[in-house]
C-alpha cells in the first residue's frame, strides 16, 4: 500500500512539475526545450514581439536657393552712390565716382563698396606706386565705374565702337562699365566665386582706363593676368583677380 501511495505521489509531482513548466512559459520567460532531434533551441519573450515599424519624415527638404536674376534691360538712367571714400596709394590721384543704372536690384552704396574695397586692396593698381584714387562726395571727377544692364552696357559701349554682345563689359573714355550679368553670375572659369570675378573685372576696366590693353597668359598654372580676356579662355592661367596677386610691385 505505501508503494502504491509513493508511486501516485510521484506522478502528481511529475504532472505538477510539466504544468507549472507550461505556465512559466506562457508567461512569456524563457524554457528550453529538449525535443526529441536532441537539438535544445531556446525561445524569450523577445521573438514573440512584431518587428519595429519605420516612422517616415514628414519634414520637406531644404528649397533650392533660386539663381541670381537680372534685367535684360535698365531705365537707361543712374543714381549715383552718396557718400565718399579716402585716398589711397601713393601716386598720381584720380578721382572717381559710383552710379548704378535705375532697375537693378543692386544698390548704389552697395556697389560703391565693392569698387572702393577693390580699388584699396594692396594687391590692387595702387601696389605699382604710379597710381592713387580718391572717391570724393561731389565734385569733378577723371572716371566713373558704372553698374548696367546687358542692354544698357551695349548701347554705352556701342558709343565708342566697341561691341559687347550683352555679355561682356568695357571701358569708354571716362566710362567704366561692369555688366551686371557678369556680375552676379561671374563665367565658368572662376566656378561660382563670384567675388574673386568682381575683383578682376573692375581692375581689368580701370586698367584700360589707366591705358593697359589686352595680354595673354604669362604661363600655364601661373595667376592669369588682369588684363587677360577671361571670358575667352584661361589660356592654362589659374583664375586671378588681382594686377599684383603678391602685393608688390611688378
Amino acid at each position: 500500500m505505501r508503494r502504491e501511495n509513493r508511486a501516485l505521489a510521484y506522478v502528481v509531482v511529475g504532472v505538477g512539475a510539466v504544468v507549472g513548466g507550461l505556465m512559466f512559459a506562457a508567461g512569456g520567460y524563457a524554457i528550453r526545450d529538449n525535443s526529441s532531434s536532441g537539438t535544445p533551441s531556446t525561445w524569450s519573450e523577445a521573438s514573440t514581439l512584431p518587428p519595429p515599424t519605420t516612422v517616415e519624415s514628414t519634414q520637406a527638404p531644404p528649397p533650392t536657393p533660386a539663381p541670381p536674376t537680372f534685367p535684360q534691360h535698365g531705365e537707361g538712367t543712374f543714381r549715383r552712390a552718396t557718400g565718399s571714400a579716402k585716398r589711397v596709394g601713393n601716386g598720381h590721384v584720380l578721382r572717381y565716382r559710383v552710379e548704378v543704372e535705375r532697375g537693378l536690384e543692386q544698390q548704389p552704396g552697395e556697389f560703391a563698396e565693392w569698387v572702393d574695397r577693390i580699388l584699396a586692396d594692396p594687391r590692387g593698381w595702387t601696389a605699382g606706386g604710379q597710381w592713387a584714387f580718391q572717391r570724393p562726395a561731389a565734385g569733378s571727377v577723371d572716371f566713373v565705374v558704372k553698374l548696367a544692364s546687358p542692354d544698357t552696357v551695349d548701347e554705352i559701349c556701342g558709343r565708342y565702337g566697341l561691341d559687347t554682345g550683352g555679355e561682356v563689359s568695357c571701358r569708354g573714355r571716362e566710362n567704366v562699365v561692369i555688366n551686371v550679368k557678369r556680375w552676379v553670375l561671374a563665367i565658368p572659369a572662376y566656378q561660382g566665386d563670384v567675388d574673386m570675378y568682381r575683383h578682376l573685372v573692375v581692375n581689368h576696366e580701370v586698367g584700360h582706363f589707366l591705358g593697359h590693353s589686352h595680354v595673354t597668359c604669362p604661363g600655364k598654372g601661373r595667376p592669369a593676368a588682369v588684363m587677360q580676356q577671361h571670358i575667352w579662355g584661361m589660356g592654362g592661367c589659374v583664375p586671378n583677380g588681382w594686377p599684383y596677386p603678391q602685393g608688390r610691385q611688378r
